[in-house]
């Protein structure tokens, strides 16, 4: 069955072994995308299944074209929320933190964490502020719009293409300006 009539049946007649089939038609495919971002297996997955509840939560917002392009774009919005969270929980509890903890995860998140600043910092000045906006200040892209005076459709494209941009940063050191 084609994603849209799974769509459809899901939307019709709630019923979830219709989005059971989506789900593991498109776990894969998220993994394997939001893994280079998030660098964890646990946190991957944890990832992976929030998308697939936002994604389920929000399946009537659907446009009805690429459903993979749909569920990649929930799923490096979620890894960068999740990432974004434990940057400000570990700014917060830096206080609290013991020096003989060796958690074999902190350096490696750290690093990316300090590589996605990093990443951020290059983006151009239009870029960076949409991305701040969304993220830091967890605006949508609506408020954006009128914050910035530009479309929200326009707001959404960006930040596909600034995620594009980070995650092309991070995985391979390029940034293709």
């Amino acid at each position: 069955m084609e994603d849209k009539e799974l769509v459809e049946q899901i939307l019709k007649h709630g019923n979830s072994r219709y989005y059971g089939t989506i789900v593991s038609r498109y776990s894969r495919l998220i993994y394997s995308k939001t893994l280079p971002i998030v660098r964890r297996d646990e946190l991957t997955r944890e990832v992976v299944q929030q998308t697939f509840v936002k994604a389920f939560d929000r399946l009537d917002c659907w446009n009805g074209k690429s459903l993979s392009a749909w569920l990649v774009a929930i799923a490096m919005h979620t890894a960068l929320n999740i990432l974004d969270k434990e940057r400000r929980r570990r700014a917060h509890s830096v206080d609290d933190v013991d020096i003989a903890d060796n958690d074999n995860h902190s350096d490696e998140h750290e690093n990316m964490l300090q590589r996605m600043e990093k990443a951020i910092d290059k983006l151009k000045d239009e870029d960076k502020t949409i991305i701040q906006l969304h993220y830091y200040k967890r605006m949508k892209t609506e408020e954006i719009a009128r914050k910035t005076g530009m479309s929200q459709q326009n707001i959404l494209v960006k930040l596909h293409r600034i995620r594009e941009k980070l995650r092309k940063e991070l995985i391979d050191g390029t940034d293709e300006r």
